[in-house]
């Protein structure tokens, strides 16, 4: 298996208005779809139901919200769609029935958090890149209160949400890691620890670079030697970060484009004083430079003699990752 395989899970709030564009999108109420080229109508045959909205999405929450004598303001979340889905490289070479299946683990996952009445839809859509679900459910809570803040929670909530997805469907898909959600999490689960690692990772990186600049053939035995003492704990160093970043996935997801649209974003925001917001930019700085270092790390090992290496036996991972890094 090449890929590692996410259980995706996200979550979005909707106040108003907004619910019946939701609605339109789940249920493929619009003739046509030019805002969302993904979509290939030859195939929205293959949608299906798992939960059938028993009237319009909007009509059915307010009833529902209603029944339990819940008051509401303009600005109360009236609706809680959450997306069920995974990496491409899982659905590929499945078929539809066990495609089903897999969903159907994800809404008898929510069942048992959220109770099942106020669920108003479950679909799948197969029309897209890859297959998902959306379910949406009106946010009551056990004893009646409307409280979406409170089912769907802080980041601590939605980290917590993140391993119980992951806890359940691990069970069936013993191949799936677990998933992130988004921004939402604000990738906070990468302990500190290892941005302390990464830095004695770091340290180990220079002094190897400053060995490699001054190789020559005059003290190339010597520095052989040097490098190859080096490589002892730098190697199984290298292959303990790789685990642990795709352990905590996070380190993959940012690409280049993504940290210069961050970098701009926090110097908006550092001129406003949205903390919170500016919080997360610097934590997701924190972790694109994170997986910066670790690719320089691997960068590295491109360029000691093949002689040295050789006289190593790396792990495949390492080796691969240093073609593709």
């Amino acid at each position: 298996m090449s890929q590692p395989q996410y259980a995706i899970m996200r979550f979005a709030k909707y106040k108003g208005p907004e619910i019946t564009n939701i609605e339109a999108h789940n249920e493929r109420r619009k003739e046509k779809y030019a805002s969302n080229p993904d979509i290939d109508l030859s195939r929205s045959k293959h949608n299906f139901h798992l939960i059938e909205p028993p009237q319009r999405y909007r009509a059915e929450a307010e009833r529902q919200i209603s029944a339990a004598g819940c008051r509401t303001r303009k600005d109360s979340v009236r609706l809680v769609e959450v997306l069920f889905t995974a990496t491409p490289e899982f659905f590929q070479g499945k078929k539809l029935p066990e495609i089903r299946q897999y969903f159907e683990e994800a809404l008898h996952f929510l069942e048992q958090y959220q109770a099942k009445e106020t669920i108003i839809s479950a679909v799948v859509h197969m029309d897209e890149k890859t297959p998902h679900m959306h379910l949406s459910f009106v946010p009551l809570t056990p004893d009646g209160r409307l409280s979406a803040k409170e089912i769907v929670g802080n980041k601590k909530k939605l980290s917590w949400w993140q391993d119980k997805f992951w806890e359940h469907m691990v069970v069936k898909y013993s191949d799936l890691e677990r998933g992130e959600s988004a921004s939402q999490t604000g990738r906070d689960h990468i302990p500190p620890r290892i941005f302390k690692e990464m830095t004695r990772l770091t340290k180990q990186r220079q002094k190897l670079d400053q060995l490699l600049a001054g190789i020559g053939p005059l003290n190339g035995k010597k520095r052989a030697a040097e490098i190859s003492g080096l490589l002892d704990s730098y190697i199984p160093a290298v292959e303990k970060m790789r685990t642990q970043l795709k352990k905590y996935s996070t380190a993959f997801t940012s690409t280049k484009a993504e940290n210069e649209k961050l970098k701009k974003k926090n110097k908006k925001l550092s001129e406003s004083l949205d903390e919170a917001t500016h919080e997360s930019v610097l934590k997701q700085l924190k972790d694109a430079k994170l997986q910066r270092e670790y690719q320089e790390a691997l960068a590295i090992l491109e360029r000691i003699p093949p002689e040295i290496v050789a006289a190593y036996k790396i792990g495949p991972s390492v080796e691969r990752s240093v073609h593709h890094g």
